[in-house]
């Protein structure tokens, strides 16, 4: 008997509300859904869609899609909620309904809302304590249904009858808000009561009037705070009544004195709430009101505090064991009237203090006044802060147990897990997933702790990969490219930041103006959403256009400013500009690439005239970045290791002999650096594919690896929680990097992520969306284990292999509606497989150790692990080198000349009285 069982997990857009999907922007809502099991050989022909509201129908779509399909019935009106059924055939019978799934329209039209703008009209200055806005409303009885649609300029906690609305946290979020503000529907149904209802909101400065950036400005968007709420209720005979914010409002001073997202929140517990005052109904534009794509920031953690210390001064230091994003509740008893309670925060502790130095101007710092000694829980709602550790004054004998960290962040779909027999570079991917959330607070900011906390545009355009795989990003990400198309200048130019609060004229710089390109196709590739390169298309075009005018006649992007390959580890802690890969390289690179996504993205929505136009314009690129940056021989400008990995990586070298050229000169690089990173932002995500794609998977490995500085385990030795900003964020020593930006929680070095998904265990994207996976993991000698999974639009799917004995083991999962080509370890040629659990069996190509053979080079001698690591402990036990780094960089100019010269190379004879010794002991390797 055939088996189809029923879809499930049935989506609208890109939302992954658990319940009622309530507030949705659009009239026609796309439709996305699973089939947990079906018979082998199962594909679906047609599917229907059954849409309940007032009346039920059915409409039958002959069609293999189930991922993002159209809405096939009339369009939602504002406010109209439906129901909503699949179920789907293959070549036999229909399967059961899904379980129904509910939408809502929100308002999706200037014209729904009768509510207005109101603003404290004696209150609420710029540096007065947070106001609470208030309104009163009289409900019939018999109220079925009710709605509250509300936003602020600031941000805001509502609440209806005394009971808090929701569990957004920093709500409406943070968007280029001249031009798109997000408004929230709640469902209040179970709040209201016939009679008098109260509405209040305690509004915060937020992002709209509080300090933003590293210039000190403060009110960028407006200096009054204001409230939007717009109460609809439905009662029993189907009449709607809406309520609106208006004159008749009141405001409040509230015991919230002073609120910053960079400083903290203080607090006096000795206030009440002040009387009424008068409110002001503002002229504001309702047009600018838009529904959210994706899920808003919410507590998503509670973590308990680990430890509580005495530092060296005697301040008590208080440990939560992860670095995280959030406030600290605290409890405290028997306080006097008037007692001060201060928490300040850090990331790290420095000479056993807080190490606050990194935050810069940022204070970082919640205060309380106790109204006296009953016991009270101290919470600041108005801020967040990036922390493990806390200093907490004022309190006497402190537990542990009176403590929490709240970590808050967009409530993000986990997605994508990952797992090897290396438990640093287990830790180390954790540390990627805590940065991402820590950094994922309503919009992509490179850090969360210091006075910046902006989203860099180049961050998430290398980090969005990586982010793809761990969490459903596509609403979020969706959100924030609309804010980038809004902020982009009129001649196409794309701001270093988004919300642009730098605010520059014709900001323009490689990497990062190129993710209006490379994100969205990024989300079209890990989603299969053709619908976003359509609405970005425009500012894709926009981008690469600007590049070309920069470039001029000649195709060749040269002077002018560039972050160029921000935090190279050469560069000084004092100029990170100072990369060593040469920024018109790179600039003129991204302009090829930019093209070439533009070209394909075009050729994806249908427009084949602007497909071939990008797609002629990326192979000029291309031809003009080899005729001036690259010889016959491979080599390319400025000897880099950056520009090697993204001149292989997006094809700019064109004859086999060069690519395989430029391939070795990379692993040379990589080898002389002592196996150590040498990229900073734009070439660090590269690294990893570059060498193993030109024949050199040993040495990506023995970069990924690497636990000296710097290196992406570096971090994970020195008790890293989260991925730091610069490879030496901290120094061996344990003190903080001496530059003036340093940070500790910093997601863009953890891009290598995606490598690890993709290549070390093996899942990989194929098709948009999984709809074909590519399984293909790359063995090491190294890893006795990896595994990854990840929930596609199609379902879960999963990879892991393991070496044990002469055998490896590869086990490949695929969901219904998808299939996967798999390399099997030891076959020729990909396996094609169907949704199911496969497995397969093979030798192990590294289930022998092979020797060093006699005739080895010096380059050889260090490919070969186990008798570099060997040299290296001698020569370091014989002081003739420091460390592995200092070793390798000594040998780069003999990497050809035989293994038994390498102490000749790096210590002619008469210079070291050591060198015999070392010989010795080489020779011994050399000739076992």
């Amino acid at each position: 008997m055939s088996h189809l069982s029923a879809p499930s997990q049935l989506r609208f857009e890109h939302r992954t509300d658990s319940g009622p999907v309530l507030g949705i922007g659009t009239a026609t809502p796309r439709l996305s859904w699973q089939v947990p099991s079906a018979d082998a050989g199962y594909e679906q022909s047609a599917y229907e869609v059954e849409i309940t509201r007032a009346t039920t129908q059915i409409y039958p779509v002959e069609s293999r899609d189930q991922v993002l399909v159209p809405w096939p019935g009339d369009p939602l009106a504002s406010r109209e909620s439906a129901q909503v059924r699949i179920r789907v055939r293959g070549d036999g019978d229909w399967s059961e309904w899904s379980e129904p799934a509910t939408v809502e329209a929100g308002l999706l039209g200037a014209d729904d809302w009768t509510a207005r703008f109101v603003s404290a009209r004696e209150i609420a200055a710029v540096g007065s304590p947070a106001p609470l806005l208030r309104g009163v409303v009289q409900l019939p009885e018999g109220v079925t249904r009710a709605r509250l649609y509300s936003t602020a300029h600031g941000i805001y906690l509502p609440e209806v009858n005394g009971e808090r609305v929701g569990d957004d946290e920093l709500a409406p979020g943070w968007t280029t808000y001249e031009q798109r503000l997000r408004y929230q529907t709640y469902d209040v149904t179970d709040l209201v009561r016939s009679g008098e209802n109260t509405l209040e909101f305690l509004v915060g400065n937020g992002w709209y009037r509080g300090r933003l950036g590293f210039h000190g400005k403060n009110s960028l968007y407006g200096d009054r705070l204001a409230v939007l709420a717009q109460l609809e209720v439905t009662t029993a005979d189907g009449e709607v009544q809406v309520f609106g914010s208006d004159g008749t409002w009141t405001a409040h001073e509230t015991a919230i004195v002073a609120d910053d997202l960079y400083d903290g929140q203080r607090t006096d517990l000795r206030r009440s709430l002040g009387s009424a005052t008068p409110v002001d109904v503002l002229d504001a534009d309702l047009t600018l009101l838009v529904a959210p794509d994706g899920p808003p920031v919410r507590v998503t953690d509670v973590l308990p505090a680990v430890e509580i210390t005495t530092s060296p001064t005697g301040k008590t230091l208080v440990d939560f064991g992860q670095n995280v994003v959030g406030r600290i509740r605290l409890t405290v008893r028997g306080g006097a009237e008037g007692d001060e309670i201060v928490v300040r925060h850090a990331e790290v502790l420095e000479d056993g203090e807080l190490g606050v130095r990194p935050l810069r101007t940022a204070k970082a710092t919640d205060s309380y006044l106790l109204a006296g000694p009953d016991a009270v829980t101290l919470d600041s709602p108005l801020t967040f802060h990036g922390f493990r550790y806390a200093e907490v004054t004022g309190v006497q004998n402190l537990r542990a147990e009176d403590l929490e960290a709240v970590v808050i962040n967009s409530d993000l779909r986990r997605t994508g897990w990952f797992e090897s027999s290396d438990e640093l570079l287990n830790r180390f991917h954790d540390n990627v997933v805590w940065g991402m959330r820590g950094n994922f607070v309503d919009v992509p900011t490179d850090c969360p702790q210091r006075d910046e906390r902006l989203g860099w545009t180049g961050d998430i355009q290398v980090f969005s990969p990586t982010a793809s795989f761990l969490f459903d990003t596509a609403g979020f990400l969706t959100n924030w490219l609309a804010d980038l198309a809004a902020e982009q200048q009129k001649d196409g130019s794309v701001p270093f930041v988004v919300p642009d609060i730098l605010r520059q004229p014709g900001p323009a710089t490689a990497a990062w103006g190129d993710a209006a390109t490379i994100v969205p196709w990024v989300i079209y590739e890990r989603t299969g959403d053709s619908g976003v390169l359509a609405r970005q298309l425009p500012s894709m075009r926009a981008w690469v256009d600007r590049m070309v005018d920069l470039a001029g006649s000649d195709l060749l992007w040269t002077g002018g400013f560039q972050f160029g390959d921000w935090l190279d580890p050469t560069a000084p802690p004092d100029n990170p500009f100072r990369a060593k890969a040469d920024p018109d390289v790179l600039a003129t690179a991204h302009l090829a690439r930019s093209a070439q996504v533009v070209a394909q993205a075009a050729e994806v929505v249908g427009d084949a005239e602007l497909a071939r136009e990008y797609g002629e314009l990326a192979a000029r690129v291309r031809q003009a970045f080899v005729a001036e940056y690259a010889t016959e021989g491979g080599r390319v400008l400025s000897d880099a290791a950056t520009n090697y990995a993204l001149a292989l990586q997006w094809e700019l070298l064109p004859t086999e002999e060069q690519r395989r050229r430029a391939g070795e000169r990379l692993a040379d690089l990589v080898r002389t650096a002592g196996f150590r990173i040498s990229t900073g932002f734009v070439g660090t995500p590269l690294m990893t594919d570059a060498l193993a794609d030109s024949g050199h998977p040993d040495l990506a490995y023995r970069l990924l690896l690497q636990t000296g500085c710097p290196s992406w385990l570096y971090a994970v030795t020195m008790g890293a929680t989260t991925v730091w900003e610069r490879w030496d964020s901290m120094l061996p020593d344990g003190s903080i990097n001496p530059g003036q930006m340093t940070s500790f929680n910093h997601y863009a070095l953890g891009a290598v992520a995606d490598w690890m998904h993709r290549r070390v265990a093996g899942l990989a994207p194929g098709d948009p969306g999984y709809r074909t996976i590519v399984v293909r993991p790359l063995l090491t000698s190294q890893l006795t284990s990896a595994a990854a999974r990840h929930l596609t639009p199609y379902g879960e799917a999963a990879v892991s292999w393991s070496r044990s004995g002469d055998q490896v083991r590869l086990s490949v999962t695929v969901p219904v509606g998808s299939q996967a080509q798999v390399q099997v370890p030891g076959e020729s040629a990909p396996i094609s497989v169907g949704h199911g659990t496969h497995e397969w069996t093979a030798a192990d190509p590294y289930a022998a150790t092979l020797p060093l053979q006699a005739d080895a080079s010096i380059r050889q001698l260090m490919d070969h692990q186990p008798t570099w690591d060997a040299i290296v402990v001698a020569a370091r036990e014989k002081d003739i080198v420091t460390d592995d780094a200092e070793l390798a960089a000594r040998l780069e100019r003999y990497l050809d000349q035989p293994a038994g010269q390498l102490v000749e190379a790096i210590s002619p004879r008469g210079f070291s009285p050591s060198a015999e010794a070392l010989q010795a002991e080489l020779d011994g390797l050399l000739n076992p």
